[in-house]
């Protein structure tokens, strides 16, 4: 009895892993499903890097700004 339960589970197992998105089927966006895959990992990646919020809190030093470049001169006319 055992040996008939067993069979048609182990049957019906790699049956359902292919019903499952290949990685070339279209998803979402365009992309396919491997592509929206790693998007999302990259994703989760850039989140995990966020800079915290204590460095963002903090107030830059009061250091020279950037250098104002000077006026351009018109071109073509004799002074």
């Amino acid at each position: 009895m055992r040996a008939s339960f067993l069979l048609p589970a182990l049957v019906l197992v790699p049956a359902l892993t292919a019903c499952g998105p290949s990685d070339n089927d279209p998803g979402p966006g365009g992309v396919t499903v491997g592509e929206a895959r790693a998007l999302d990992e990259a994703a989760a990646m850039i989140d995990e890097r966020q800079t915290p919020a204590e460095a963002l809190a903090e107030q830059p030093s009061a250091g020279p700004g950037p250098a104002s470049a000077p006026e351009p001169t018109p071109q073509g006319k004799d002074e």
